[in-house]
């Protein structure tokens, strides 16, 4: 594992048929809803078994390469001064991939208590209100998009 956070990550939107939404809540920082998110564990992993990792990891649930599907949608955004400790100096940009899982009900989940504290299911407006980051906004209003 590298001492730095590598400046790649995955945004993953799990979500049912009928448009709900699960967000989480991360630890230390109330208040700050988002999907699931991860960096890369190396540089030549897979964004696609990032994204299957951190599922797992955040959730508990064990989504196949399969299940997941690539919205071919990539956010370069500025790393919250908070986090930029995480990652080699002078690095100050984040590359997202984005990610969404279809599961067909609303389902428990198994947080990790060192990453978040809470979860919940809302519908896809309301979720997106409560995200705290833009672009996991953005990715949650465009879900009606990809499941048409």
């Amino acid at each position: 594992m590298n001492a730095f956070k590598i400046p790649e990550s995955v945004l993953v939107v799990i979500y049912t048929p009928r448009l709900d939404v699960l967000l989480i809540e991360r630890a230390g920082q109330p208040g700050f809803w988002q999907s699931v998110t991860g960096s890369k564990d190396s540089l030549d992993e897979p964004v696609l078994q990032t994204a299957v990792r951190e599922v797992m990891e955040e959730t508990g649930i064990a989504a196949t390469p399969a299940q997941l599907r690539d919205w071919a949608l990539t956010n370069i955004y500025e790393i919250y001064p908070v986090w930029r400790h995480r990652y080699a100096p002078g690095v100050t940009r984040n590359t997202e991939h984005v990610f969404g899982l279809c599961l067909p009900d609303t389902c428990e989940v198994t947080l990790n208590p060192r990453e978040h504290t809470a979860w919940q299911w809302l519908p896809h407006d309301a979720a997106a209100d409560l995200c705290f980051s833009p672009s996991n906004a953005e990715a949650i209003l465009l879900l009606p998009r990809f499941m048409a």
